[in-house]
């Protein structure tokens, strides 16, 4: 064993004990530092594979300043603490840490964390260089002269998606000399999975009802970086306060957080990625990395291209991408929706699936995590081998290690005959650990064994089993929570951890609910014989407001009941499941007298509708209300006023 440890830890008798039991498993420590300016002097002499880091140190910088200085040099990281709660592994969670001790610790604590931590840190540099070989590989042809340049932009758009994540991206070629700049932006507005709609200058005029000569103005108060810079939603709202390009994007598409990418050519001209998300924190410091990996294939490719003629797309509306003939649930059986949120999820499954290394799927109960694992094995290279589902929450303390693992003939009372586990059944395929939170934690400890040394052992077993299988978990429980109550162990959330996919309730999708309600209809149509066309705009509006405790399982019960229970064409009503449930749905809203904060809500709803979702300039929003249109923004976001409820269109 050859990894190099550095300890930064102010406790003298801890750190030295830490250094003895490292060295007595072969580890070789660089060092002991009590303080980040000490630590950083022994990183520059020698740069070791892993940090060990007190979060609270002597002096006025803390382990976490110290962590976000190692992420940025690419060093393994694993935090100490002896105050270990929900709000420091909240704030320490920010700098990405590789693993978590928690003092007082055991020696094999320490040895299981620090071999999960090179894992887990190998994986996520090994992935970063396949992803920038994938990436380049994916881009160079797409500027090829058999693409249009719009074709172009827009698959390379498809192929950053997985990486750089948008909701609307816009590219620009800036001269190295100019006085006055026009607008000339060629944007694309994702609409599906693998959709987009060209956004051009006449198109965004008609969005926007703006004439040529604002959008220029616009676009001369436009300040261009001449460095790649991410914007934060707090940040990227304080950059739209002067009215530009920029200001118009983030209004008329409700984005919320926005990442400049300029591309230098070597005539010095400079060409733009501007890309926006409808989440507040899309953009971090890794796209910036990734995207100056790129620089200069992207530079070589983009000036080349530019200097051949520039073929013009004919004007379209919605636009998908030339050569594309699947559709999202083509791709993704089962899931429907074409929400921002799901969409990106669609983006991680596709990311993942052809790896192999473990999935943590978290979710409320409905949200449909099966059908994500169904999703990742179906797209992986596992596909025809089998896929085996293990409710753990569904399965006695008793009987879940004999269904995991087997037993041997005679290895308990009742065992009349040998029985192999799900493991050994999925052997070269998937095992889906469903409800991973409710596993005791004396098999939280077998199957951390098993996710380390990749075998398993019967009970009553005599040798172990090597086996080749993929994992895939997934629990509605806050696993950081149970982490520290004591009841999930904190090395296997590490191991699980590796790639998390996060599924949206559908409280905070309710753009999706009449895509769902569509497809859901014409699924109990297939099963039942029923001819029923859709619902009606009254059902609609309730199923829009209702608050869907029990997310996408619960719409899809409704329509089902609802399908057999309707005699004509269209579902005229639903019936929810309780008094309570129905009291949160929209009729009864009428029956009551509503709040300030109501009416003025949907008195604003009502005015952006009118100007088709414009906010800025004249016939506006904000005009017609007489406030600025800073202002109107914020009552916009405090009244919860989203996309959903506006025809932008």
């Amino acid at each position: 064993m050859n990894e190099t440890i550095l300890i930064v830890e102010d406790q003298f008798v801890e750190a030295n004990d830490i250094r003895l039991m490292l060295e007595k498993a072969n580890y070789r420590v660089t060092g002991i530092a009590r303080s980040v300016a000490r630590a950083l002097e022994l990183i520059a002499e020698e740069k070791p594979d892993v940090v060990l880091l007190d979060i609270f140190l002597k002096g006025t910088l803390t382990g976490i300043d110290l962590a976000k200085q190692l992420r940025e040099l690419n060093i393994a990281f694993v935090y100490l603490s002896a105050n270990f709660n929900q709000n420091i592994l909240s704030e320490a969670k920010t700098t990405q840490p590789d693993g978590f001790l928690v003092k007082p610790f055991r020696e094999k604590d320490v040895l299981i964390t620090l071999e999960i931590a090179l894992y887990r840190h190998q994986f996520s540099h090994e992935a970063s260089l396949r992803r920038e070989i994938q990436l380049q590989k994916q881009l160079i042809p797409l500027f090829d002269e058999k693409n249009s340049w719009e074709e172009a932009l827009m698959k390379a758009g498809q192929v950053l998606q997985p990486f750089i994540p948008f909701e609307y991206m816009a590219t620009q070629s800036i001269p190295l000399a100019h006085n006055s700049l026009s607008y000339q932006d060629t944007g694309f507005l994702r609409i599906g999975f693998d959709e987009y709609q060209i956004v051009g200058v006449r198109e965004l005029m008609i969005i926007t009802n703006l004439k040529k000569h604002e959008l220029d103005a616009l676009q001369a108060k436009t300040h261009l970086e001449p460095v790649a810079h991410c914007y934060t939603e707090e940040q990227f709202t304080n950059l739209c306060e002067v009215p530009s390009i920029r200001t118009l994007i983030m209004d008329t598409f409700q984005m919320r957080s926005h990442c400049v990418l300029p591309v230098s050519l070597s005539n010095g001209d400079q060409f733009y990625f501007f890309f926006y998300s409808r989440r507040p924190d899309a953009y971090k410091a890794e796209h910036i990395v990734l995207f100056n990996c790129l620089q200069p294939l992207l530079s070589s490719v983009i000036e080349s291209r530019l200097k051949t003629e520039i073929k013009v797309l004919p004007e379209s509306v919605h636009t998908p991408l030339p050569g594309e003939t699947q559709t999202d649930t083509d791709i993704f059986e089962g899931i429907a929706g074409r929400s921002h949120l799901l969409l990106k999820v669609f983006d991680h499954i596709t990311l993942v699936a052809p790896a192999d290394t473990s999935v943590l799927i978290l979710g409320e109960s409905g949200t449909g995590k099966e059908r994500i694992a169904d999703c990742i094995h179906t797209l992986s290279p596992r596909k025809d081998k089998p896929l085996v589902k293990v409710n753990c929450a569904a399965l006695p303390a008793t009987l879940i290690e004999s269904e995991l693992f087997g037993h041997e003939k005679g290895a308990f009372t009742g065992a009349i005959e040998k029985r192999i586990g799900k493991f050994e059944q999925a052997s070269g395929g998937t095992i889906f650990l469903d409800e991973i939170g409710e596993m005791p934690l004396e098999l939280q400890v077998k199957l951390l064994r098993v996710l380390q040394e990749k075998e398993i052992e019967r009970i009553g077993g005599r040798s172990p089993i090597k086996i080749n299988v993929r994992i895939i978990a997934a629990t509605n429980r806050n696993l950081e929570k149970e982490v520290a109550q004591g009841r999930f162990r904190l090395d296997l959330y590490y191991r699980l951890h590796v790639f998390p996919i996060i599924l949206p309730p559908l409280r905070e999708r309710k753009e999706d609910i009449p895509v769902l309600t569509t497809y859901f209809i014409k699924h109990y149509n297939r099963k039942t014989g029923r001819k029923i066309s859709g619902v009606t705009d009254k059902v609609l509006a309730t199923l829009m407001t209702y608050h869907w405790p029990g997310n996408v399982r619960e719409l899809e019960h409704l329509i089902e009941r609802s399908v057999l229970l309707t005699k004509g064409p269209l579902i005229e009503e639903v019936e929810f499941h309780s008094p309570q449930q129905t009291e949160k749905a929209l009729p009864n809203e009428e029956l009551r007298i509503k709040t300030i904060d109501e009416n003025e809500r949907d008195h604003i709803i009502t005015v952006l509708k009118k100007c088709n979702g414009r906010i800025w300039g004249s016939g506006g929003a904000a005009e017609l209300l007489n406030i600025p249109p800073t202002t109107l923004q914020s009552k916009m976001k405090k009244l919860s006023i989203k996309k959903e409820y506006v025809d932008y269109k």
